[in-house]
């Protein structure tokens, strides 16, 4: 079985990047429930499920940034991709 760790620096940030906006929409979604109750049921798990994804996402991105041999490119994305996900974590761990 290959490691993440193994795994081309553009699948990592593919994967960062996905699991991370997954984070921020279902953030989103428990905001938006909170103030206009679109759904009956309790959404505070998915706030956890949130915040959660988004620590991966960024944990992936910061993965990306240590490895050795990463071409300039891919770590500034890395880069950005870890600063958008840490003001979004920060965000959603406020509006708690």
């Amino acid at each position: 079985m290959m490691k993440w760790t193994d795994a081309p620096t553009a699948n990592l940030l593919r994967r960062a990047f996905l699991i991370g906006v997954t984070g921020i929409i279902l953030g989103v979604v428990s905001i938006l429930n909170s103030n206009f109750q679109l759904f009956d049921g309790p959404l505070g798990p998915l706030n956890g499920t949130s915040i959660g994804l988004q620590l991966v996402g960024m944990s992936l991105a910061v993965l990306v940034i240590r490895k050795r041999k990463v071409s300039e490119e891919h770590k500034l994305k890395a880069q950005k991709m870890t600063v958008v996900l840490a003001a979004s974590i920060l965000f959603f761990i406020f509006t708690l």
